[in-house]
């Protein structure tokens, strides 16, 4: 699993947070804790196979949002337990 980051910069707002999670949510379906935060200028999800990181930007820039970089981090699951 992948956790994708990104930095974007233009989202002001709780609903420009809402557009870009949507736009994320429309190439990479399979995306699970889609999270965008317009204070940090960031969003982030969690994906089995990394996406096609051109159309992700493309679809962003075309809702009108600049995306300033991206990044890919193997992601881990958190689990609870008795060690």
């Amino acid at each position: 699993m992948y956790q994708i980051t990104m930095k974007i910069e233009g989202m002001a707002c709780s609903m420009c947070e809402a557009h870009v999670n949507d736009a994320i949510r429309k190439v990479v379906p399979q995306a699970k804790k889609v999270k965008s935060s317009h204070k940090t200028g960031e969003s982030s999800f969690v994906v089995e196979t990394k996406p096609d990181m051109g159309a992700l930007e493309k679809v962003i820039e075309a809702t009108g949002y600049q995306v300033l970089s991206v990044s890919a981090a193997p992601y881990e699951k958190k689990r609870f337990g008795i060690f």
